[in-house]
């Protein structure tokens, strides 16, 4: 899979509200009522994430969950990192 040109990374970025580019990675901080939330919203997704075998760089603290997306393989941002946003998108609007 090939890493997102600058033109593609813009049109995906302006589907993706509250995300962005940060250090090279597809970048999004979650943050939920409490820490049962935050961790109900990653076990829920630990799920298809792993059906997707694409799994994300993210940490949780209390109510917060940050996301790192990045496709190691390719070098960069892919739209299978793309693709994995928007399904956290939908989970995450679930819980919030």
């Amino acid at each position: 899979m090939a890493k997102l040109t600058n033109q593609e990374m813009e049109q995906s970025l302006a589907g993706l509200p509250g995300w962005t580019v940060v250090e090279g990675k597809l970048h999004r901080e979650y943050k939920f009522a409490d820490f049962v939330h935050a961790f109900g919203f990653m076990a829920t997704a630990a799920v298809a994430i792993e059906a997707r075998n694409h799994h994300p760089e993210w940490s949780n603290v209390w109510n917060r969950v940050t996301v790192d997306l990045t496709t190691h393989d390719a070098g960069g941002i892919t739209q299978k990192d793309v693709d994995l946003a928007v399904m956290l998108e939908k989970l995450a609007g679930k819980l919030v």
